[in-house]
């Protein structure tokens, strides 16, 4: 029998535009019809960050729901992983009061305040820039708020020090097990993908956790790769990469799940269903 491995869709990210790769959802029709054919390739969660009609990344409520509402409706066996992140320059109540009113199964928890930016990868030249700003004081707020509305945060690292800081702050004991952990490698502002630092990542974890990888642009598929061979999950999509491997064009995330697939099963891995998927993660609606 094989393994199981949860291969996650990450539909658009908070700056990742159709310029970019048109596969890019912006409505909440568009979200729902991108998230049906990830779930078709193989993936049993899609990590969410609403946009407005014009592509804008947005906090309003409304508009988040809309584009909840419009993926559950479509294929409601999908687990959809809210961002708490949002996008630039959100204040804290922004970013936490969307989960607290929608309540979805999981959402994003980041765990440390990091340069973030676009930068050209050839050039070298700096596109958008910002503070994403993650003090001990919202990791705290917004992870209770999580837990105590039912809904399983997803713990973003970047670098050994989110995690560690992700260890402080559970002293407080109010993180449910098992604890789900994303390492993103690639982000300019955080760390790039070396195998050394998510071996250390991986050794670092508290006990009984699950994690996940993702990478952005050409970290992706060594990333994903690594963390089937360690025992982790998946995370593909636009958000983090709009090419697949051949440097051609995406036709839309779930041509990345595709891919993430093929690498699952050149390690002996099969695709967990959203169900099996929630009993390793612990979210509420596992049966």
């Amino acid at each position: 029998m094989k393994r199981k491995i949860i291969i996650t869709a990450a539909l658009s990210g908070a700056t990742t535009r159709k310029e970019h790769n048109p596969a890019v959802p912006y409505t909440p029709r568009e979200f729902a019809e991108e998230a049906a054919k990830a779930y078709k390739a193989g993936a049993a969660m899609v990590h969410v960050h609403s946009r407005l009609d014009d592509g804008m990344a947005t906090h309003e409520v409304d508009r988040i729901r809309e584009t909840y509402d419009a993926i559950k409706d479509k294929t409601p066996e999908l687990i959809v992983n809210l961002s708490s992140a949002v996008g630039p320059n959100k204040t804290p109540q922004q970013r936490i009061e969307q989960i607290v009113k929608i309540k979805p199964e999981m959402a994003s928890l980041n765990t440390n305040t990091m340069n973030f930016a676009t930068i050209d990868r050839k050039t070298g030249e700096v596109l958008v820039d910002y503070i994403f700003d993650n003090t001990f004081t919202m990791l705290q707020d917004f992870g209770r708020a999580m837990e105590e509305n039912g809904v399983r945060p997803e713990i973003e690292v970047y670098d050994m020090g989110g995690l560690d800081n992700v260890k402080l702050i559970m002293k407080q004991g109010f993180f449910k097990d098992p604890m789900n952990f994303n390492f993103v490698f690639g982000v300019a502002g955080g760390q790039a993908f070396r195998a050394d630092a998510f071996a250390a990542l991986v050794h670092a974890l508290p006990p009984n956790a699950n994690f996940t990888s993702c990478g952005v642009a050409w970290d992706e598929f060594p990333a994903i790769l690594q963390s089937g061979i360690m025992g982790g999950h998946m995370r593909v999509g636009l958000e983090d990469n709009v090419r697949i491997p051949s440097g051609e064009l995406a036709k839309g995330s779930y041509e990345l799940v595709e891919w993430a697939v093929k690498a699952a099963s050149i390690l002996g891995k099969e695709p967990a269903t959203p169900d099996e998927a929630r009993k390793i993660m612990g979210l509420r609606g596992a049966s």
